[in-house]
């Protein structure tokens, strides 16, 4: 199983931001994906989730109505874009599938001016 996560950089407040999760060594459609993040000091906290064939999404309230999660099974990637990032935002983001032990490496977001 290998989960790849791309996409993050350094972005103003009030800027977007569009993370991939690339996915490989698992049936990728046949299982619910989330997006964590975590910062320092603090648990991992699930930011979104995606149902298998992406009729089905769920956020965490912080993030509730700017961020959109999505995936292509044909391409065994998810994705989540993110508008309006405020400072709060700033975190190391990770993709998993759900009932599956594996963790990318995730990829840095810092929102700073």
């Amino acid at each position: 199983v290998q989960l790849v996560e791309s996409g993050g950089g350094l972005v103003q407040p009030g800027g977007s931001l569009r993370l991939s999760c690339a996915a490989s060594g698992f049936a990728f459609s046949r299982y619910v994906m989330r997006w964590y993040r975590q910062t320092p000091g603090k648990e991992r906290e699930s930011v979104a989730w995606i149902s298998i064939a992406g009729g089905t999404t769920n956020y965490a309230d912080s993030v509730k109505g700017r961020f959109t999660i999505s995936r292509d099974n044909t391409k065994n990637t998810m994705y989540l874009q993110m508008n309006s990032l405020k400072p709060e935002d700033t975190a190391m983001y990770y993709c998993k599938a759900s009932g599956l032990a594996y963790w990318g490496q995730g990829t840095q977001v810092t929102v700073s001016s």
